[in-house]
Parts: structure tokens; sequence; C-alpha cells
């Protein structure tokens, strides 16, 4: 057993993502303008930034996505008697309420807002404590390697095979943690291209002013929901990032790439702007005045994101305009005008379906043994009301659509008009199915995402279309 102590990089290594890149991100949403001194207080060295960030932050270490396997491993290396000492260049701060937490760490050295404690600083500051080869140390970057260079024995934690080989050259490698694999349906999840069927609403004016013959309108269509996914993309990635403690807490969002640790926070701070460009792009070749309500919808989200999903129903009032708005920017690609009707009957339908998505959210709290849903408005205790008023409104959907099955338009545009009534029970079944699916704790935290793969909700919108359909050509006998 070797007794020399073992020195444990923080960033990148113990946990699964970056100290630094995290308190940017927590001070871009609690006070956006702080954000405008990073270059100020970078200038003045990067030990200075991280003490200014961590001064702004407060963050639960409870929370953070760590390396399990190698926090296991460490467990049993400091049963055997080891010496643990984590050394980081994130702040003193930070790395304090870390040590405290896990209980594991027999000393800290961290930057200490004059010092940036990586790197060449980091090598020559354990050289000094501990003498030349006189300490193991656990890393994953090539900023490690000045480290190994003056270190016993190498332990390479989430790093590549090029870079483990790299580390024998100075010292030999103890132990290898290998990095978790980022493949196709990562990046799938990243994007949430699962979302992206939401997108298409865009094609409902379509269908309710009968134009499905229109090939141009088509052609606009697929170019304005390629638009409009790409935009969505890249506001989910900054939803993710702004909220990635919120998403540590909860059962299943704490999988997500960004809150899991998979995929690097600084990627998806490049990613989103690519993907807004690119969703900017296409819209100019859509036309009419889509690229408007585009944009309204991508600060509507934004505002979302920043604090509207965090006040008490604005939140879900918030989630049912942005449903509405895709309606609404499909008639706009089209140059088309919506009735009362549609949008009344889109408001009341998705502002239901929001409060779907909270009620199932607060369910899960509830067997989770929370009072309070972290990063949003509500107690669990609140549930029961949230459901009478998303049934109320779901209700009240299905009230629209009866008074516009007596209006002069569907006789307009429809061959046998009384056979429309058939979607009022149909959606009547499938708003009751929902909150019934959701009352029994069986429902995922997004309801459209549910309805997709739920039979009973297939079989429900097949004979909505079967009885749109009956009610166009007529009846065959």
């Amino acid at each position: 057993m070797s007794f020399y102590p073992l020195v444990v990089d923080l960033d990148g290594t113990l946990i699964r993502t970056d100290m630094l890149h995290e308190s940017a991100l927590r001070v871009l949403r609690d006070s956006p303008g702080d954000i405008l001194f990073i270059p100020y207080w970078l200038s003045q060295g990067k030990a200075v930034l991280k003490r200014n960030l961590s001064n702004r932050v407060c963050f639960d270490p409870s929370c953070l996505p760590y390396n399990y396997d190698l926090l296991g491993w460490l467990k049993q290396q400091r049963t055997l008697g080891r010496k643990l000492i984590l050394c980081t260049a994130s702040d003193h701060s930070i790395a304090i309420s870390i040590s405290e937490h896990l209980g594991i760490f027999d000393e800290v050295m961290a930057s200490d807002g004059t010092t940036n404690l990586a790197g060449k600083h980091k090598a020559e500051a354990l050289e000094q404590r501990f003498g030349h080869a006189g300490f193991d140390y656990a890393g994953n970057s090539r900023a490690d390697l000045a480290v190994w260079e003056r270190a016993r024995q190498a332990v390479v934690v989430n790093a590549s095979a090029d870079l483990a080989k790299r580390a024998g050259v100075y010292c030999e490698v103890e132990q290898v943690f290998p990095p978790l694999t980022v493949g196709f349906t990562s990046w799938l999840r990243v994007l949430r291209v699962h979302q992206w069927m939401k997108n298409s609403l865009l094609f409902i004016p379509l269908f309710a002013a009968h134009q499905l013959t229109n090939l141009d309108d088509w052609l606009v269509l697929i170019l304005a929901f390629f638009s409009f996914s790409l935009c969505a993309s890249s506001v989910y990635i900054v939803n993710d990032l702004l909220d990635l403690e919120s998403d540590r807490r909860h059962p299943r969002k704490r999988n997500r790439p960004f809150a899991s640790g998979l995929v690097p926070a600084l990627m998806g701070v490049a990613l989103a702007p690519l993907l807004l460009f690119s969703s900017l792009a296409l819209a100019q070749y859509v036309g009419g005045s889509f690229l408007p309500w585009l944009l309204l919808y991508f600060l509507l989200t934004c505002a979302y994101s920043w604090g509207l999903k965090r006040l008490m129903l604005l939140d879900c009032l918030t989630l049912a305009m942005l449903y509405t708005l895709r309606i609404v920017a499909g008639a706009a690609a089209m140059n088309m005008g919506l009735s009362f009707w549609l949008l009344a009957f889109s408001v009341f339908l998705f502002l239901s379906l929001a409060f779907v998505k909270r009620y199932a959210e607060l369910e899960v709290q509830l067997l989770n043994g929370k009072q309070k849903a972290h990063g949003r408005g509500y107690y669990t205790s609140d549930a029961p009301l949230l459901q009478t008023m998303g049934i109320t409104s779901g209700y009240a959907a299905v009230l629209v659509l009866a008074f516009y099955l007596n209006s002069d338009a569907v006789i307009q545009l429809y061959k046998t008009p009384e056979f429309i009534w058939g979607t009022v029970p149909v959606m009547l079944f499938w708003i009751s199915w929902m909150w019934m699916k959701a009352h029994r704790g069986e429902m995922h935290d997004d309801p459209l995402v549910f309805a997709v793969k739920d039979k009973a909700s297939l079989l429900a919108g097949m004979a909505f279309a079967a009885v749109l359909a009956i009610g166009t050509v007529g009846w065959p006998w």
C-alpha cells in the first residue's frame, strides 16, 4: 500500500463539470448585469475572475455531478489510510464547500484570488508542499501534464487514451477512469429532437383552411418547421444551462446531458448561438411575416428561461402562449389569417396542458417528500388547485370548439358539418384521459411527448382526424 498523498483535481475530474463555467452561468441567470464586468475581472487575472464570480453565487455541493466511480475509489483509498488532498484551480470558497460536503479530504489547496492554481502554478505549489515525486496526482486535462511531470504516479480521469499515454511518459499511471461516451443519441438529447414534434403545430392553419393540396405552402411550412426547431433547440440549451441545479434535483431531469455532466456546459454555450443563427437564416427563406413571430417566440422563451418559469401562474400562461405562437407563425408563413375560434381554442387547450405539466412535476416532488418545487413558484400542496384550473381550461377549449361548430365557417368548409360534432366527445375524452393519467402519476413532464407514446391518445387523435375527414368529403353512403 502506498502512503504517498493522493492529490485530486476538481473540475472535470472529481466532478463532471467546470465550476468556473457554472458560476458564470449562475451569474448570467441571477444578475446578468454583472456579466459586463467579466472582461475587467479577467484583465486582472483568472484568479480575480474566479473570486468575483464565486462571491456572487451560492450553490449546493450535494447537487453537483460527481464522478462516482472515482469517488468510490477515493473512499476506499482513504479507508486504507491514504491522505487525500483536493487541489483545484477553482476558487478556495468553492473547494472548501465541496470538501466539507464530501468529508474525505484532509487538506484543500485552491485559487485564492491572487494565484490561479492551475498548470505550472499547481505543479510548483505541490512540489513545494510535498517535494519532487512526493505525491500522486489525479487529473483530466493537458494542463495536468505539468503536474504529472513532478508527481510519482498518475491517476488519469475522464481523459482520452492519448492523454493517458502522455501522462505515462512522465510517471507511472496507477489508475485510469475512462470518460463517458457521448454518442449520436446524446446529441439528439442535447437538441431535444423529440420536442420538435411540437413544431408540427405550424401545419395546423394549413389543415384548418383545407389547403392540403397547395404544394407551395407545404414547402414553405417545411422550411418554417426546421427554422422553428433549430430556434427551439437553441432555447432548450439555454434553458438547460440556466437551470442546472433545479434539473439535478429532479429524479429524471438530472440525467439530461448538461445536468449530468455528460456534455460540457461550455459546449452548450457555443452551440446555442450557432443554432439560433441557422434558424434565422432559414427564416429568411420562409418569407411572409414569419420572422417577426419567430423572434417573438425566441424572446418569450428567453424571458421564460430567465424568470417567468419561476413565477406562479405566469409560467403556465407563457407556455400556453408559446404553443399558440407556433400556430400563429404557421399562418404567418403562408400569409394566411387566423380565426378567433382557432386562437381561443388553442389558448385554452394549451393552458390546460401547461397545467398538466406543472401538476405532474408537483406529483413527482410530492412522492420524493418535497414541499416545494425547486426553481418554480409552486408548493406541492398547490397540486389540487392546479388540477382544478387545468381541467376547467381543457373543458373551456371544448366549449369553444362546440361554439365554433355552430358558426357559418363550418358550413362553408365542410360538406357534412353535422359529422364534425363528433370532435366534441373525442376532445372531452382526451382532456379527461390526460388528467386522469396525471392524477394517477403516470404522466411524463411534457404532456405532448406523453400523448405521442400513449395508445389511447393516438386512438383519440385518429378518431378526431377521421371525423374531420368524413365531415370534409361527406359520408360514403
